[in-house]
Protein backbone atom coordinates (compact mmCIF):
# COMPACT_ATOMS: atom_id res chain seq x y z
CA UNK A 1 0.00 0.00 0.00
CA UNK A 2 1.37 3.51 -0.80
CA UNK A 3 0.14 6.55 0.54
CA UNK A 4 -0.51 9.41 -2.56
CA UNK A 5 -0.36 13.15 -1.64
CA UNK A 6 -2.01 14.30 -4.66
CA UNK A 7 -1.84 18.30 -5.61
CA UNK A 8 -4.14 19.71 -7.97
CA UNK A 9 -6.46 16.59 -7.10
CA UNK A 10 -9.11 18.21 -8.90
CA UNK A 11 -7.26 19.07 -12.70
CA UNK A 12 -7.30 16.60 -15.72
CA UNK A 13 -3.82 14.85 -14.20
CA UNK A 14 -5.68 14.78 -10.65
CA UNK A 15 -8.90 13.44 -12.18
CA UNK A 16 -7.34 10.89 -13.57
CA UNK A 17 -4.63 9.90 -10.49
CA UNK A 18 -8.07 9.66 -8.69
CA UNK A 19 -9.24 6.89 -11.00
CA UNK A 20 -6.02 5.05 -10.73
CA UNK A 21 -6.18 4.99 -7.12
CA UNK A 22 -9.86 4.28 -7.18
CA UNK A 23 -9.13 1.11 -9.38
CA UNK A 24 -6.14 -0.39 -7.39
CA UNK A 25 -7.50 0.00 -3.78
CA UNK A 26 -5.41 -2.38 -2.90
CA UNK A 27 -2.28 -0.31 -3.43
CA UNK A 28 -2.89 2.99 -2.87
CA UNK A 29 -4.69 5.37 -0.61
CA UNK A 30 -4.79 8.92 -0.61
CA UNK A 31 -3.92 10.38 2.00
CA UNK A 32 -3.92 13.88 1.56
CA UNK A 33 -5.44 16.17 -1.49
CA UNK A 34 -4.99 19.89 -2.47
CA UNK A 35 -7.43 21.63 -4.83
CA UNK A 36 -8.90 24.74 -5.45
CA UNK A 37 -12.97 25.79 -5.31
CA UNK A 38 -14.30 22.91 -7.52
CA UNK A 39 -15.78 21.20 -4.46
CA UNK A 40 -18.57 19.87 -6.38
CA UNK A 41 -15.99 17.52 -8.20
CA UNK A 42 -14.51 16.33 -5.41
CA UNK A 43 -17.44 15.25 -3.34
CA UNK A 44 -17.77 12.43 -5.86
CA UNK A 45 -14.30 10.78 -4.24
CA UNK A 46 -13.61 12.49 -0.51
CA UNK A 47 -16.02 10.05 1.13
CA UNK A 48 -14.60 7.47 -0.63
CA UNK A 49 -10.98 7.73 -0.79
CA UNK A 50 -11.06 9.71 2.89
CA UNK A 51 -7.59 11.96 2.89
CA UNK A 52 -6.56 12.51 6.35
CA UNK A 53 -5.53 16.23 5.30
CA UNK A 54 -7.83 18.18 2.31
CA UNK A 55 -6.34 21.42 1.06
CA UNK A 56 -8.48 24.34 -0.57
CA UNK A 57 -8.14 27.44 -1.78
CA UNK A 58 -10.86 29.74 0.30
CA UNK A 59 -12.99 29.94 3.18
CA UNK A 60 -15.99 28.62 1.32
CA UNK A 61 -14.80 26.09 0.22
CA UNK A 62 -13.08 24.29 3.36
CA UNK A 63 -17.44 25.29 4.22
CA UNK A 64 -18.45 23.66 1.68
CA UNK A 65 -15.82 20.32 2.34
CA UNK A 66 -16.81 19.96 5.64
CA UNK A 67 -20.82 19.98 4.71
CA UNK A 68 -19.66 17.30 2.47
CA UNK A 69 -17.40 14.78 4.22
CA UNK A 70 -18.89 11.99 6.74
CA UNK A 71 -15.33 11.42 8.30
CA UNK A 72 -12.88 13.61 10.39
CA UNK A 73 -10.49 15.08 7.99
CA UNK A 74 -8.24 18.25 8.88
CA UNK A 75 -9.76 20.88 6.59
CA UNK A 76 -6.53 23.97 5.89
CA UNK A 77 -7.00 26.57 3.93
CA UNK A 78 -4.46 28.09 1.22
CA UNK A 79 -0.59 27.88 1.00
CA UNK A 80 -0.86 26.31 4.70
CA UNK A 81 -2.79 23.82 3.50
CA UNK A 82 -0.82 22.74 0.61
CA UNK A 83 2.30 22.52 2.18
CA UNK A 84 0.87 20.24 5.24
CA UNK A 85 -0.39 17.83 2.50
CA UNK A 86 3.56 18.03 1.20
CA UNK A 87 4.67 17.44 4.65
CA UNK A 88 2.20 14.21 5.80
CA UNK A 89 4.06 11.97 4.16
CA UNK A 90 7.46 10.01 4.58
CA UNK A 91 9.06 7.37 2.93
CA UNK A 92 7.14 4.98 0.46
CA UNK A 93 4.96 7.88 0.43
CA UNK A 94 4.56 9.44 -2.63
CA UNK A 95 3.87 12.87 -3.87
CA UNK A 96 2.19 14.03 -6.79
CA UNK A 97 2.31 17.58 -7.94
CA UNK A 98 -0.16 18.02 -10.53
CA UNK A 99 -0.61 21.70 -9.43
CA UNK A 100 -0.73 24.67 -12.35
CA UNK A 101 2.29 26.67 -12.50
CA UNK A 102 5.50 27.76 -10.26
CA UNK A 103 3.03 27.13 -7.16
CA UNK A 104 4.49 23.69 -7.43
CA UNK A 105 8.20 24.58 -6.19
CA UNK A 106 7.47 25.24 -2.02
CA UNK A 107 5.47 22.04 -2.08
CA UNK A 108 7.62 20.04 -3.78
CA UNK A 109 10.78 21.14 -1.92
CA UNK A 110 8.67 20.49 1.56
CA UNK A 111 8.23 16.93 0.33
CA UNK A 112 11.70 15.72 -0.27
CA UNK A 113 12.55 16.97 2.91
CA UNK A 114 10.32 14.12 4.21
CA UNK A 115 11.41 11.58 2.44
CA UNK A 116 8.61 11.38 -0.10
CA UNK A 117 9.45 10.36 -3.31
CA UNK A 118 7.90 12.90 -6.34
CA UNK A 119 6.05 12.60 -8.97
CA UNK A 120 6.31 15.63 -11.11
CA UNK A 121 3.48 16.87 -13.40
CA UNK A 122 4.35 20.64 -13.04
CA UNK A 123 6.85 21.20 -15.14
CA UNK A 124 7.25 24.57 -14.02
CA UNK A 125 8.89 23.97 -10.89
CA UNK A 126 11.79 22.35 -12.61
CA UNK A 127 11.74 25.60 -15.08
CA UNK A 128 11.78 28.28 -12.22
CA UNK A 129 13.86 26.73 -10.24
CA UNK A 130 15.92 23.35 -11.44
CA UNK A 131 18.66 23.92 -9.71
CA UNK A 132 17.16 24.13 -6.49
CA UNK A 133 15.03 20.77 -6.84
CA UNK A 134 18.76 19.03 -8.14
CA UNK A 135 20.48 20.37 -5.04
CA UNK A 136 17.42 18.76 -2.85
CA UNK A 137 17.73 15.73 -4.72
CA UNK A 138 20.87 14.90 -4.19
CA UNK A 139 20.89 16.05 -0.49
CA UNK A 140 17.75 13.54 0.70
CA UNK A 141 18.33 10.92 -2.22
CA UNK A 142 14.46 10.61 -2.87
CA UNK A 143 13.34 9.75 -6.78
CA UNK A 144 11.91 12.17 -9.27
CA UNK A 145 9.77 10.41 -11.28
CA UNK A 146 8.32 12.40 -14.55
CA UNK A 147 4.75 12.12 -14.91
CA UNK A 148 4.55 14.55 -18.50
CA UNK A 149 4.24 11.89 -21.52
CA UNK A 150 7.14 12.85 -22.93
CA UNK A 151 9.76 12.62 -20.29
CA UNK A 152 8.21 8.78 -18.98
CA UNK A 153 8.62 7.82 -22.52
CA UNK A 154 12.50 8.80 -22.04
CA UNK A 155 12.43 7.66 -18.85
CA UNK A 156 11.18 4.15 -20.14
CA UNK A 157 13.94 4.17 -23.01
CA UNK A 158 16.52 5.15 -21.18
CA UNK A 159 16.38 2.37 -18.39
CA UNK A 160 18.48 0.16 -17.90
CA UNK A 161 21.07 1.55 -20.52
CA UNK A 162 24.65 2.42 -19.54
CA UNK A 163 25.44 5.98 -21.33
CA UNK A 164 25.89 6.33 -24.98
CA UNK A 165 23.44 8.55 -25.54
CA UNK A 166 23.69 11.07 -28.28
CA UNK A 167 20.51 12.99 -28.02
CA UNK A 168 16.87 12.82 -26.47
CA UNK A 169 13.97 13.43 -28.83
CA UNK A 170 10.77 14.82 -27.60
CA UNK A 171 7.75 14.90 -30.15
CA UNK A 172 5.44 17.95 -30.54
CA UNK A 173 1.76 17.32 -31.45
CA UNK A 174 2.39 21.05 -32.85
CA UNK A 175 -1.25 22.06 -30.54
CA UNK A 176 -4.42 23.83 -31.96
CA UNK A 177 -2.97 25.95 -34.65
CA UNK A 178 -0.22 23.11 -36.34
CA UNK A 179 -1.93 23.30 -39.94
CA UNK A 180 -1.73 27.45 -39.90
CA UNK A 181 1.26 29.15 -40.97
CA UNK A 182 2.46 32.16 -38.05
CA UNK A 183 0.24 35.00 -40.10
CA UNK A 184 -2.64 33.24 -39.74
CA UNK A 185 -2.85 33.07 -36.17
CA UNK A 186 -3.53 36.88 -36.03
CA UNK A 187 -7.02 37.24 -34.26
CA UNK A 188 -7.02 33.71 -33.25
CA UNK A 189 -10.02 33.09 -30.28
CA UNK A 190 -9.45 31.34 -27.28
CA UNK A 191 -12.18 28.99 -27.93
CA UNK A 192 -9.81 27.71 -31.20
CA UNK A 193 -6.98 27.48 -28.71
CA UNK A 194 -8.28 25.35 -26.48
CA UNK A 195 -9.40 22.80 -29.31
CA UNK A 196 -6.64 20.41 -28.47
CA UNK A 197 -6.81 17.56 -31.45
CA UNK A 198 -5.16 14.72 -29.31
CA UNK A 199 -4.46 15.63 -25.67
CA UNK A 200 -7.16 16.04 -23.10
CA UNK A 201 -5.73 18.26 -20.68
CA UNK A 202 -5.89 21.84 -19.01
CA UNK A 203 -6.68 25.69 -20.04
CA UNK A 204 -3.58 26.65 -19.34
CA UNK A 205 -0.74 23.61 -21.10
CA UNK A 206 -3.32 23.67 -23.94
CA UNK A 207 -2.33 27.32 -24.59
CA UNK A 208 1.10 26.26 -23.56
CA UNK A 209 0.78 23.79 -26.84
CA UNK A 210 -0.86 25.83 -29.16
CA UNK A 211 2.36 28.87 -28.75
CA UNK A 212 4.71 25.86 -28.23
CA UNK A 213 6.26 27.39 -25.33
CA UNK A 214 4.99 23.80 -23.20
CA UNK A 215 7.52 21.78 -25.67
CA UNK A 216 10.42 24.53 -24.61
CA UNK A 217 9.14 23.95 -20.93
CA UNK A 218 9.52 20.48 -22.08
CA UNK A 219 13.31 20.67 -23.10
CA UNK A 220 14.56 22.84 -19.85
CA UNK A 221 12.53 19.80 -17.74
CA UNK A 222 14.30 17.19 -19.79
CA UNK A 223 17.37 19.16 -18.99
CA UNK A 224 17.13 19.13 -15.64
CA UNK A 225 15.74 15.28 -15.21
CA UNK A 226 18.38 13.65 -16.83
CA UNK A 227 21.49 15.80 -16.78
CA UNK A 228 21.65 16.41 -20.42
CA UNK A 229 22.85 19.43 -22.01
CA UNK A 230 20.77 21.66 -24.17
CA UNK A 231 22.59 20.40 -27.17
CA UNK A 232 21.94 16.88 -26.91
CA UNK A 233 18.09 17.96 -26.57
CA UNK A 234 15.85 17.51 -29.57
CA UNK A 235 12.41 18.19 -30.65
CA UNK A 236 10.28 16.99 -33.89
CA UNK A 237 6.44 17.56 -34.78
CA UNK A 238 4.42 14.10 -34.81
CA UNK A 239 1.03 15.17 -35.01
CA UNK A 240 0.06 11.69 -34.54
CA UNK A 241 0.89 12.08 -30.69
CA UNK A 242 1.48 8.08 -31.10
CA UNK A 243 5.48 8.15 -30.48
CA UNK A 244 5.95 10.20 -27.08
CA UNK A 245 9.71 10.57 -27.53
CA UNK A 246 13.08 9.06 -28.70
CA UNK A 247 16.27 8.40 -27.85
CA UNK A 248 19.09 8.16 -29.98
CA UNK A 249 22.32 6.52 -28.86
CA UNK A 250 25.49 6.95 -30.19
CA UNK A 251 25.87 3.52 -32.43
CA UNK A 252 23.00 5.03 -34.27
CA UNK A 253 20.05 2.93 -32.73
CA UNK A 254 16.68 4.85 -31.72
CA UNK A 255 14.37 3.56 -28.86
CA UNK A 256 11.12 4.85 -29.47
CA UNK A 257 8.17 5.00 -26.55
CA UNK A 258 4.88 4.74 -28.16
CA UNK A 259 1.62 4.02 -27.17
CA UNK A 260 -2.12 6.13 -27.77
CA UNK A 261 -2.43 9.60 -26.54
CA UNK A 262 -3.77 8.44 -22.63
CA UNK A 263 -2.53 10.40 -20.01
CA UNK A 264 -2.78 7.66 -17.23
CA UNK A 265 -0.32 5.57 -18.75
CA UNK A 266 2.60 7.96 -17.96
CA UNK A 267 0.24 9.05 -14.23
CA UNK A 268 0.20 5.25 -13.55
CA UNK A 269 3.40 4.29 -14.35
CA UNK A 270 5.43 6.80 -12.27
CA UNK A 271 3.28 5.26 -9.51
CA UNK A 272 3.48 1.89 -9.68
CA UNK A 273 7.19 1.89 -11.10
CA UNK A 274 8.77 -0.32 -11.96
CA UNK A 275 5.62 -2.78 -12.21
CA UNK A 276 3.43 -2.05 -15.39
CA UNK A 277 0.28 -2.83 -14.49
CA UNK A 278 -2.95 -2.60 -16.60
CA UNK A 279 -4.74 1.05 -16.95
CA UNK A 280 -8.14 1.40 -16.69
CA UNK A 281 -10.20 2.56 -19.35
CA UNK A 282 -7.01 2.55 -21.75
CA UNK A 283 -7.27 2.25 -25.49
CA UNK A 284 -5.12 -0.17 -27.08
CA UNK A 285 -2.51 1.20 -29.87
CA UNK A 286 -3.23 -0.70 -33.40
CA UNK A 287 -0.74 0.28 -35.47
CA UNK A 288 -2.53 -0.96 -38.46
CA UNK A 289 -5.18 1.34 -37.83
CA UNK A 290 -2.46 4.17 -37.61
CA UNK A 291 -1.62 3.34 -41.12
CA UNK A 292 1.36 5.95 -41.44
CA UNK A 293 2.94 8.82 -38.76
CA UNK A 294 4.23 11.64 -39.97
CA UNK A 295 7.27 14.02 -38.75
CA UNK A 296 8.63 17.43 -39.25
CA UNK A 297 11.84 19.33 -38.07
CA UNK A 298 10.67 22.16 -35.60
CA UNK A 299 10.57 25.90 -36.94
CA UNK A 300 12.05 28.15 -34.29
CA UNK A 301 10.30 30.94 -36.58
CA UNK A 302 7.22 29.76 -36.96
CA UNK A 303 6.90 28.99 -32.93
CA UNK A 304 8.93 31.81 -31.25
CA UNK A 305 8.01 31.00 -27.70
CA UNK A 306 10.17 28.11 -27.97
CA UNK A 307 13.09 29.08 -29.14
CA UNK A 308 12.80 31.89 -26.11
CA UNK A 309 11.90 28.57 -23.69
CA UNK A 310 15.25 26.93 -24.97
CA UNK A 311 17.33 30.42 -24.92
CA UNK A 312 16.48 31.15 -21.39
CA UNK A 313 17.43 27.36 -20.57
CA UNK A 314 20.57 27.69 -21.83
CA UNK A 315 21.10 31.01 -20.15
CA UNK A 316 19.85 29.78 -16.60
CA UNK A 317 20.06 31.26 -13.11
CA UNK A 318 16.99 33.61 -13.22
CA UNK A 319 16.24 33.45 -17.14
CA UNK A 320 13.59 30.25 -16.63
CA UNK A 321 11.71 31.57 -13.97
CA UNK A 322 10.97 34.78 -15.27
CA UNK A 323 10.65 33.05 -18.98
CA UNK A 324 7.79 30.88 -16.41
CA UNK A 325 6.08 33.32 -14.52
CA UNK A 326 5.76 35.77 -17.43
CA UNK A 327 4.07 33.42 -19.67
CA UNK A 328 1.82 32.12 -16.91
CA UNK A 329 0.56 35.57 -16.44
CA UNK A 330 0.58 36.20 -20.77
CA UNK A 331 -2.04 32.95 -20.99
CA UNK A 332 -3.67 34.27 -18.03
CA UNK A 333 -4.28 37.49 -20.08
CA UNK A 334 -5.28 35.79 -23.47
CA UNK A 335 -7.70 33.48 -21.30
CA UNK A 336 -9.40 36.74 -19.81
CA UNK A 337 -9.22 38.31 -23.21
CA UNK A 338 -7.02 41.09 -22.82
CA UNK A 339 -4.99 40.21 -25.49
CA UNK A 340 -4.73 38.14 -28.74
CA UNK A 341 -2.59 34.94 -29.01
CA UNK A 342 0.61 36.45 -30.44
CA UNK A 343 0.85 38.95 -27.56
CA UNK A 344 1.78 36.43 -25.53
CA UNK A 345 5.04 35.28 -27.16
CA UNK A 346 5.96 39.16 -27.08
CA UNK A 347 5.42 39.76 -23.95
CA UNK A 348 7.62 37.22 -22.71
CA UNK A 349 10.22 37.59 -24.85
CA UNK A 350 10.80 41.24 -23.76
CA UNK A 351 10.28 39.99 -19.57
CA UNK A 352 13.30 37.56 -20.23
CA UNK A 353 15.32 40.46 -22.15
CA UNK A 354 14.41 43.09 -20.05
CA UNK A 355 15.00 41.45 -16.64
CA UNK A 356 18.58 41.91 -14.26
CA UNK A 357 19.70 38.58 -14.72
CA UNK A 358 21.39 36.23 -11.50
CA UNK A 359 23.26 33.27 -12.22
CA UNK A 360 22.33 31.26 -8.87
CA UNK A 361 19.13 32.48 -7.29
CA UNK A 362 18.05 31.12 -4.03
CA UNK A 363 14.99 30.33 -2.86
CA UNK A 364 13.97 33.61 -1.76
CA UNK A 365 14.65 35.34 -4.72
CA UNK A 366 12.89 33.03 -7.11
CA UNK A 367 9.58 33.59 -5.46
CA UNK A 368 9.94 37.22 -5.42
CA UNK A 369 11.04 37.20 -8.59
CA UNK A 370 7.77 35.33 -9.66
CA UNK A 371 5.46 38.30 -8.44
CA UNK A 372 7.62 40.86 -9.78
CA UNK A 373 7.51 39.52 -13.61
CA UNK A 374 3.73 39.17 -13.11
CA UNK A 375 3.49 42.65 -12.12
CA UNK A 376 5.82 43.67 -14.68
CA UNK A 377 3.79 42.12 -17.64
CA UNK A 378 0.82 43.52 -16.83
CA UNK A 379 2.97 46.79 -16.79
CA UNK A 380 4.05 45.58 -20.29
CA UNK A 381 0.57 45.63 -21.46
CA UNK A 382 -0.36 49.35 -20.27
Amino acid sequence: MRGIHLLGATGSIGEQTIDIIRHYPESFSLRSAAFGTNTEKAAGWLNELRPEIISVQTEKAAADVSAVIDYKADILIGREGVMACAAAGGEGDILLNAVMGSAGLEPTLKAMETGMDIAIANKETLVAAGHLVMEKQKETGVKLLPVDSEHSALWQCLDGEAGGVEQLILTASGGSFRDKTRDELKGVTVKEALNHPNWSMGAKITIDSATMMNKGLEVIEAHWLFQMPYEKIDVVLHKESIIHSMVEYQDGSILAHLGTPDMKVPIQYALTHPRKLAVPGMQRLKLWEAESLHFQKMNGKRYRAFETAVEAGKMGGTAPCVLNAANEQAVAMFLDGRIDFLTIDNLVEHAVEKHEFHADPALSHVLSLDQETRSRVEGFLK
